[in-house]
């Protein structure tokens, strides 16, 4: 399975969801698409996903995910990325290349009404639960391996400087502006 096939799958799970911007609701959705598949793809798929989410630890993405969530921890911020892969292909890419994109998008738009938090922890077992479906077995140890880049330090500010996040993230920063980043329970 390629990057190229993992996100069918995942635009296949978006389909087959009653709410494809439900994060959870796609993780479970993309696991039975991926248990229905050839052993080997369900290995490469981990593969697939854990280079994505190394594609996508970014610093402007997790100053995004800490105004989003109202706070991000190193899990929260894997958790975020999640919820971002089962978002498509197209909504990944445009907030790995510029986190303030997400301010645009609806699902994002709505949860900032309500504080919601945009995370799915579910989505980094997609592979592991689709072996095990398919299996009854644990994926093997060595299936995959994670290399995630330095972290850009120029993006290293307080997150909580009101201040430097407006400036570097404005679109998002004018939705969340009456909330602030203390304003939910955080990832």
């Amino acid at each position: 399975m390629d990057t190229g096939e993992f996100w069918r799958v995942v635009e296949d799970a978006r389909k087959q969801a009653a709410d494809p911007a439900d994060g959870e609701a796609v993780a479970a959705r993309a696991t039975a698409v991926l248990a229905a598949r050839p052993v080997e793809e369900i290995v490469a798929a981990q593969q697939v996903f854990w280079d994505l989410m190394a594609q996508s630890y970014r610093a402007p993405l997790w100053a995004a995910a800490y105004l989003i969530n109202g706070g991000c921890s190193d899990d929260g911020f894997d958790y975020f990325r999640g919820w971002l892969i089962m978002q498509g292909r197209e909504v990944f890419e445009q907030a790995v290349g510029d986190p303030d994109a997400l301010a645009e998008l609806p699902v994002v738009r709505e949860a900032a009404k309500d504080w919601m938090e945009m995370e799915c922890e579910d989505a980094l077992g997609i592979s592991w639960d689709a072996y095990k479906e398919a299996t009854g077995e644990e994926v093997p140890q060595d299936s995959f391996t994670i290399r995630y880049p330095e972290l850009d330090p120029s993006w290293g500010f307080d997150f909580d400087d009101e201040e430097e996040r407006s400036r570097r993230l404005p679109r998002l920063s004018a939705l969340y502006a009456d909330r602030g980043a203390g304003g939910s329970t955080g990832c």
